[in-house]
């Protein structure tokens, strides 16, 4: 060709275009400032719960209950909302006068104290004179711990050599709880994290990638507690200090999940695909439906909550349903975002290299390495496989009549040390065993005599008083007599108050007020009532405890099948089949109870745990089985996209072999979260943490890897029935 002849095609490179490269740069950039710029907002709101939360039990009781209803007019009687606080100071010899002025001085001191309200009650020797008790008031909007913290500062000051001053009651014990909730914030976010990072570390081999995983969980936790503390501040949602910590370590936990198969995926598209936008796109549509489909089984076992009678459950499920949304949101944007901007930097120093002719990640078992060959292994003998760990899961489940789930005295919710559960102990050496906390019986004018008899012959009630304004005390004794005048000779009796046609009652009875014994008094009141044909409501701390437990039953009995029934439906829609479904959810469920038995022999035999809380195998039920199923969801969904072009077989094995690693991962970071919920000494939260994790432990390396692969590959193709799948394809 001459110099001057017309080329025959292009002599140069089209130049690249910058508007899509600069969108691609662009838009991930304005998704991680606009995440970032919440987060920033969200992250001030951890010092700040307590604004909106409440321990108060009282205030989780459905409104129906008789202690609810009690509670919302008890104030009007005493003309006060405060809670009491007990104090009891003890000697080992007889008190004298001397010492006694000592506490009465002692107790005008306290009265100044910012948060006491009302008067403080005279100081009451016991009959032995070995032991002196006194009642504080303390206001309900205060910070109650602070101001025991106060008086017990006050007492130390102001008593003489020989007493020992305790603090107890219900205000005690909620400065016990309040103080035991209080590492939340902060020790139980750094043990959760330091796990998850320990292990992330492990996983990958790498520095910045587990960062950028542990950003976006705390991203997803300060965007979600942004908008659950806004909500509580509006009174559309109760918060607790159990329902924040079990807030935090589901998000921490699942946001990381969701991360690690989304960066399961990124990985291996990464290794196909030069450029990392195609590979974020290509992981992404791999990664959207399972981790929707997890999370929104998990959101709708948690709703199911919402059926509960007890506040401090159908609380928890909105709740937790805010966190995993905003973790599931995290995982598909920010993260996307973040790796999209990094590429194969973020795996630094074992970079995924492009390798177009590098075997698929649904390649072969064999070429899959440690998980292929668990995957063939499984193949062997799959019936023998799946028998064999039923039967031993079978027999994980007999430990479970072990567990007294039927509730737990006040005084041994802490773990540990309780000043206010040694308080009580003093209270009772030298006082009856529920003196300041009465039993309250409201009912009307009319029916007072009556109603005053049947407490009078009630065999836990050491005394009886009406409430009067009249009186100095704010309450006169009964007698079978009547009312008995309180003062000198010839002093009239004084007249009770009465609101709205009603008395109000109070019982003082002889067992402590958080003991079976004194439960079983006030059932026995509301029989005696109930057949006496007196209309008269029971309330007080003990029928507080006692409502409590018993809503927990009902609503562990109603919610438990309705989260079965919920959660199988949504698994027939993702696997689009029946049998697959039901045998999924009867391999969870056998896991469930295999940890249920485990953590009742360890809570009996090695812990020595007083019981559980009726709410304890419910949360621990839909924690695991919404949780625990995200794993076979992980395994069935990647099964499903080999068995079209493989077979059930075939699929099986690649598709354990391709998710061995990623659900492994994911298992023991879910088990780390939540075992470091163990760090808050409360016990409800500790039996919470053994529960779960030895359940996640159990579906990652049990159910997950042997049960569920060995069922599939001796059913074959008939798992998938009635779906398209059954009627086509290979074995």
């Amino acid at each position: 060709m001459t110099a001057d002849a017309a080329p025959t095609g292009p002599t140069h490179r089209r130049a690249p275009r910058r508007g899509p490269r600069l969108l691609r740069i662009l838009l991930p950039a304005v998704l991680i400032l606009i995440w970032v710029a919440a987060a920033g907002i969200g992250g001030p709101y951890f010092g700040r719960v307590d604004e909106v939360s409440s321990n108060d039990r009282t205030a989780y009781l459905p409104a129906s209950a008789d202690a609810t209803r009690v509670a919302e007019v008890s104030g009007e009687f005493t003309g006060s909302e405060a809670i009491p606080a007990i104090i009891v100071i003890t000697s080992e010899g007889e008190i004298t006068e001397e010492q006694l002025a000592a506490v009465g001085t002692a107790l005008d001191g306290i009265a100044e104290i910012d948060g006491v309200e009302g008067e403080i009650s005279p100081p009451l020797l016991s009959e032995d004179a070995l032991a002196v008790q006194a009642f504080v008031p303390i206001d309900a909007e205060a910070d109650i711990g602070a101001v025991i913290e106060e008086i017990d500062a006050a007492l130390a000051d102001s008593l003489t050599a020989g007493l020992t001053p305790y603090v107890t009651g219900p205000a005690g014990f909620s400065a016990d709880l309040s103080a035991a909730f209080a590492g939340i914030d902060g020790l139980l976010l750094a043990v959760a994290l330091a796990a998850v990072l320990v292990i992330l570390v492990i996983v990958y081999r790498s520095v910045l990638l587990p960062l950028l995983v542990l950003t976006t969980s705390m991203v997803a936790l300060c965007v979600a507690l942004l908008t659950i503390w806004h909500l509580a501040a509006a009174d559309v949602l109760l918060l607790s200090g159990q329902t924040q910590g079990i807030l935090f370590i589901l998000v921490i936990g699942a946001t990381t999940d969701y991360s690690l198969l989304y960066v399961s995926r990124y990985r291996d598209e990464l290794r196909r695909t030069r450029g990392r936008w195609p590979a974020t796109v290509r992981a992404l549509r791999g990664s959207l439906e399972p981790i929707l489909a997890s999370g929104g089984t998990v959101i709708a076992g948690l709703l199911c909550l919402l059926l509960s009678d007890l506040r401090s459950n159908s609380t928890l499920g909105p709740v937790a349903a805010i966190g995993i949304l905003f973790a599931m949101a995290c995982a598909l944007t920010f993260l996307p975002a973040m790796l999209g901007l990094a590429g194969r930097v973020a795996f630094w120093p074992r970079r995924p290299r492009y390798d177009p002719q590098a075997p698929e990640a649904s390649s072969a078992p064999a070429a899959q390495g440690g998980w292929g060959s668990v995957a063939l292994a499984v193949a062997r003998r799959p019936r023998r496989l799946w028998v064999l760990t039923a039967v031993v899961l079978g027999i994980g489940c007999l430990g479970i009549t072990q567990l007294e789930a039927d509730g737990v005295p006040q005084s041994e919710l802490v773990l540990g040390a309780s000043a206010a559960r040694e308080g009580q102990v003093a209270l009772g050496e030298h006082f009856p065993d529920g003196a300041g906390s009465p039993v309250l019986v409201l009912t009307d004018e009319d029916a007072a005599p009556e109603v005053a008899e049947e407490l009078l012959a009630a065999e836990g009630i050491d005394t009886v008083a009406i409430t009067a304004a009249d009186s100095p005390s704010g309450t006169a004794p009964v007698t079978a007599e009547g009312i008995t005048p309180v003062g000198p000779p010839g002093t009239p009796a004084p007249e009770p108050t009465v609101i709205d046609g009603q008395v109000l009652l109070q019982g003082t009875l002889a067992d402590a007020p958080d003991s079976a014994a004194a439960e079983d008094t006030v059932r026995a009141l509301r029989a005696a009532f109930e057949d006496d044909g007196l209309d008269a409501l029971v309330g007080g701390v003990t029928a507080t405890s006692l409502d409590t437990n018993d809503a927990s039953a009902h609503d562990r009995t109603l919610i438990i099948p309705v989260v079965l029934v919920v959660i199988t439906l949504i698994l027939m829609l993702l696997l689009r089949a029946i049998l697959a479904p039901l045998l999924l959810i009867a391999a969870t469920v056998l896991s469930f109870g295999t940890a249920l038995g485990l953590s009742a022999v360890l809570f009996e035999q090695v812990l020595g745990f007083p019981g559980a809380d009726p709410a304890v195998p419910l949360y621990s039920f839909v924690f695991l089985v919404a949780l625990g199923i995200d794993y076979t969801i992980f395994l069935m969904t990647r099964v499903r996209e080999e068995v079209p072009e493989h077979g059930t077989h075939e699929g099986v094995l690649r598709g354990l072999a391709v998710t061995g690693g990623v659900i492994t991962s994911a298992g023991l970071v879910l088990a780390a979260t939540f075992a470091a919920l163990g760090v808050i000494p409360i016990l409800f939260l500790a039996q919470i943490a053994v529960i779960v994790t030895i359940g996640v432990l159990l579906d990652t390396f049990v159910v997950r890897t042997l049960l569920v692969p060995a069922l599939a590959l001796d059913l074959g193709k008939v798992i998938w029935w009635p779906s398209r799948l059954w009627r086509s394809g290979a074995p």
